[in-house]
This record gives C-alpha cells, structure tokens and sequence, in this order.
C-alpha cells in the first residue's frame, strides 16, 4: 500500500512516499526548481517519489496534507478582524492566493495528480508530532513540536504510543517562540523563515546583553516553559514587519539592513535571544517530563533545528533519549501526515527495536548511476578520470588531507535542510584556513558562519563531550578539552567577530568561537561510502573528523542533479568535484565562455 504525503504553500514545499509503512522516498520541491525554500505545490517532488517506485496516482491508497487549509484560513480571518483597519495591506495581499489556490487543495491534488482517491488532512503539529514519533527508534515517547504556526497551534506536546500520538497540551497563535526568533531574524537583517540558523551562528560571538529586556518587555516566561508575547512590540499579526517602532526603541534603533555590516548590537541581540530561546526549550522539556513520564522525546518543528537548544536538552534536560526528525521543519510535515495515515488512520502495528531509527539516513532523495554520471560529463565535453570504486576513498582522502576542497555528490539526495555526505562539500578539518576560505571563496556567505564535523561515530568521544549518536547533525557539544588550544592573553581581550581567525582547537575549521560544533557522527551502517572515506583520511592523518558543508552556494538549494552539482563546482574556488567514480579537477576544465551551451540557465546572480 502506497500513501503519499505533501506540503506546502508556506515555505519548504515536499513530498513524502510511504510503502507499507516505509519510508521509500522523499524530497523538498527546491531541490527540483533551484528556488530556495520554494512553497508552491510540489509537482517535481511528487514526480519524483511516483518514478521512484515505478508507480502512478491510480498505485496510491491515501493522499495526506500536511494541514487544515480552512482552518488555517480561519485564523487568519479571525487575526485580521482583531487588528482591522491596520491589516489591510497585508490581507489584500494574502486573500488573492487563498481564494486563487490555498483553499482549494483537494481539487489542485486531484487535477494535478489525476488521483481519485481519499484525501486526509491531519492538523498541522499532528504531522510534526507523527514525523518525530513514527520514524524514532522507541516505542513510546514523549514529543515537543515548536514552530512558528501551524492553523492556531505554536507549540505542543504529548505522547507516542503504539500506532497512535496524542496532543496534550499547546500554545496558539500569535504567541510563537519560533515567530519570536523570527521577529529577531529579521531586525539583525537577515531573512526570515529562511536565515534563523545564520541568528544561531551568530550567538557565541555576543555577549547576552539583552536578556533581562527581552523577559520585562517582550515575553512573560512561566516556570512551565509556557509564555505569552507583549504584542505591543511585533508587527507580525497586522502589519508586512516582524516588529514595529516599539521594539526598535528598546533595542537602541531601526532594525539592520540586509547585507550592512555587522555590529556588536547584532551579536548581542542573537546571544540574547538564544540564551532565551535555550530557556525556554529547557522549561517546556522540563514540563513535558513531568506531565507524561516518558524517558525518552521526540522533536520537531522548525525550532527543532535549532541545535544549541538541542544539545542542552541532552545534556540538561530531563529525558534518558531524544530523536528529532531530520527535516524538522514544514518538510518534514509531509512525512509525518503520511504516516499518520499509516498507522493512525489504517491502524497498522508499529514494530520497532529500541535502538535504530526508520529514518534511512534520510537518504530518501533522488540517486544517479555511474552511467548517468558519465553521459552528462561526456555530453558536456567535461575532463575527467574514472576511478576505480576500490580506490577512490583512498584517493579522495589524500586530496583532502593535502588541503584540497572536494565537492561530494554519491548516491541518494539528503531530505531536510543539512547535507550529511550525500551532496557535500568537505574539506580538512585540521586546517586553520579552511573555514574562512570555504566561506569566502566557494559558500559566498557571511564569515562568521560555522561549519560542521563529520566525524567516524567510534571516535566521537575522543573529540567532542557527546556521548550519543548525531547523524542528523543536530546537536551542539563542545570539542573535549584536551583537543583544544589555550588562548593567549592577547586574544583573550579579543572581541565580537576578532574572535573569528583565533583557532580554538586542533580541528580549527569545524570548532567555534566557543568551542562547540554542530556534530555529525557517520556510521558504517548507515552511510557506507562516506564512512569509508574518513576512515581512509584517518588511517592517512590520524584525525578521524573532516569538515561537511551543503553542496551548494549562498542563496542557492543544495545540488540534486549532476549539472547542478557541476555548475557550483566551476562557478566556485573547489579544487576537485568528486561524482559516483568519476573525479573532475578544476585545473584540467576547459575556462566556460559565458552563456555557453547549458550553462546559460544556471547563470548565477
């Protein structure tokens, strides 16, 4: 039986297949379009996870949406009376897709699948709940759900058990943690439901000078971790801000433009938040033991991305385990209402074994052959060297290990919003000029932004103060102390972004100002071949971590096709792109005249 879930129409448009309960295939609809964050129906995507399996609309059972479109409607008719007149604007803009498209999903799923069938509409934190309960490896759990809004519902929490979740508690709209880092996302200039995890990065460098202004001002914070927000200060709810004059005032000016420079007040007022955010993640953790029991708990929600917050409820909170679904946000939404549909709606058994997720790596994406690989290359009169598949982790460690960066395309397309060795970019973690070289020269993105560790899952503990697995790359620990370096007094009086060049540990690229990392642990089982090639650079350098970032550009979806992929590779500084057997060096690559062949579409900004 196949059941295919979907989202849309707010950000992170996706498809999710389910077969008898397995998850066989999903994937976001911009890795199809090359339009970041992309939110219109997703077409490509549904084609994507139908072709996988050989199979048509007539081969589905159930088709799941992710929300109630009606009642998501409704609040926010219900939102603009309140505030009217002084939402006008922002209706009139909002009204014409709701009447053009939002409302009539049903009828857009049918026609545009050509699909006959039953069509289910769980509520929105419904599907978190079930995409962070359904895939863990427990048989019951408790579960937190955080994001900015779902139809009414910010945040809730209760059990897993068995075939079914159960909502226990929530907090509605328009009181939002995930819409309060919003609201600072946007007056640090960055973008909204889009750069929250730049916020993140930014933290460590400031100082939490906002704290006590946030808690008097803006938000009052219970013991339980519940809140309400003082909507004098945000113009989310009536007006196209996030904030308005009000909390300019409290924070010392207008908010930043995209793109000016950074100040301290910017640094300061992401510590600040985070400090909160962590808060207030550790109050509803705290509660949520208390109130079900559980000793294990599941994540998800867009806030469940926010990995600091994460790894301080493993290391704080009161739960023996926590899962959180790789593609936490609205992605994720369209597995999860598939499988409610599974196991909520048919009733069908869930069987688990207590230790292995049914997640697949989340390696759920589309996958290209060596044949396919080879015809694009060929085609494209691309230099290249095929490798044998008995040498090539050998090869490509030695490269790395000499400094090189590699662009990483193998097998299948990562679902959810980090690159875990399938479409990545890595490099030397050891290297102290690495971080600011990747960010400068082949990401195009601010200098501040951290990168990740790959690391083999058997020597996690001789780095990194974790003693759990990280495969998803969403927990934050601190590199152990013996692998750091001891800072100078000079550089001890250094602050804000001066920090940024001091290394801090032996494995400077991947190791933040505050010595932490967003960890990713690679095991054998999971992830064959990229195990494979950081155990070949460890047996060459002795350091079993290498840098992983998303194959892709500021700006840009992670790469899906092998064009794609050789687009980013000739329009960046990476040394080598590295795609199934075949290694293509920058050096042996005919300079591209502008606008030549199919290079023309892919031009970038």
């Amino acid at each position: 039986m196949y059941i295919l879930g979907i989202s849309c129409y707010y950000h992170d448009s996706a498809a999710a297949l389910v077969k008898d309960g397995v998850i066989v295939a999903a994937a976001q609809e911009e890795r199809f379009t090359r339009k970041k964050h992309d939110f219109s129906f997703p077409a490509q995507a549904i084609a994507y996870c139908l072709n996988q399996e050989q199979i048509g609309a007539g081969d589905l059972a159930y088709v799941a949406f992710y929300d109630k479109p009606l009642l998501k409607f409704e609040r926010i008719l219900e939102t603009y009376i309140a505030y009217a007149p002084a939402g006008i604007q922002s209706f009139l803009m909002a009204i014409p897709l709701w009447l053009k498209e939002k409302l009539w999903i049903p009828s857009l799923i049918r026609d545009s699948l050509g699909y006959e069938g039953e069509i289910l509409f769980p509520e929105h934190h419904e599907s978190h709940a079930a995409s962070a309960f359904f895939p863990s490896p427990y048989t019951r759990a408790a579960f937190l759900t955080m994001d900015g809004v779902g139809e009414w519902t910010t945040t809730s929490y209760g059990t897993g058990e068995g075939s079914r979740v159960t909502i226990l508690g929530e907090i509605t709209f328009p009181h939002s943690l995930g819409l309060l880092y919003s609201a600072f996302t946007y007056f640090t200039g960055f973008k909204v439901n889009s750069a929250e995890y730049k916020v993140m990065g930014l933290a460590p460098y400031g100082k939490p000078t906002y704290v006590q202004a946030i808690y008097e001002n803006l938000i009052d914070l219970k013991e339980d971790g519940s809140f309400r927000m003082n909507m004098k200060y945000f113009d989310y709810c009536a007006g196209l801000r996030m904030t308005n004059d009000r909390f300019s005032g409290l924070f010392g000016g207008p908010p930043r433009r995209p793109e000016a420079p950074l100040t301290q007040r910017e640094m300061d007022l992401a510590c600040s938040l985070q400090e909160v955010t962590e808060e207030i993640m550790l109050r509803m953790s705290r509660h949520v033991k208390k109130e079900t029991g559980e000793r294990n708990l599941v994540l998800a929600g867009g806030v469940a991305l926010n990995c600091v917050g994460n790894g301080r409820i493993v290391r704080e909170g009161p739960f023996e385990s926590i899962w959180i679904q790789p593609a936490a946000g609205d992605a994720g939404g369209a597995l999860g209402a598939a499988l409610l549909a599974w196991y909520s709606y048919l009733g069908n058994p869930r069987q688990v074994d207590g230790s292995t997720d049914r997640q697949c790596g989340s390696l759920l994406g589309p996958a290209y052959s060596d044949d396919e690989i080879e015809n694009f290359l060929r085609m494209n009169e691309v230099v290249y060297r095929r490798i044998p598949a008995t040498e090539l982790a050998e090869t490509v460690a030695d490269l790395i290990a000499h400094e090189h960066v590699i662009g990483w395309f193998q097998g299948r397309m990562e679902f959810g919003p980090r690159a875990l060795g399938s479409r990545s970019i890595i490099g030397d973690a050891r290297s102290p000029r690495m971080q600011s070289v990747m960010n400068l020269k082949i990401k195009f993105r601010e200098s501040f932004r951290p990168f990740a560790p790959s690391i083999l899952r058997e020597h996690l503990s001789e780095y990194f103060e974790l003693d759990r697995e990280s495969p998803y790359m969403l927990l934050v620990a601190d590199v152990v102390p013996g692998k750091r370096i001891p800072m100078t007094p000079r550089q001890e009086r250094l602050f804000g972004i001066e920090k940024l060049n001091v290394a801090r540990s032996e494995i400077p690229a991947v190791t933040h100002v505050d010595h932490s990392a967003r960890i990713q642990t690679v095991a054998r089982e999971t992830h064959p071949l990229y195990h494979e090639l950081i155990s070949a650079f460890h047996r060459k350098t002795g350091c079993p971590v290498i840098i992983n970032t998303s194959f892709n550009v500021r700006g840009e979806p992670i790469v899906c096709r092998p064009e794609e992929a050789y687009r980013c590779f000739m329009r960046t500084g990476m040394d080598y792109l590295v795609m199934g057997n075949f290694l293509v060096a920058k050096t042996d690559q005919k300079k591209l005249a502008e606008g030549a062949g199919w290079m023309k579409e892919f031009e970038l900004d």
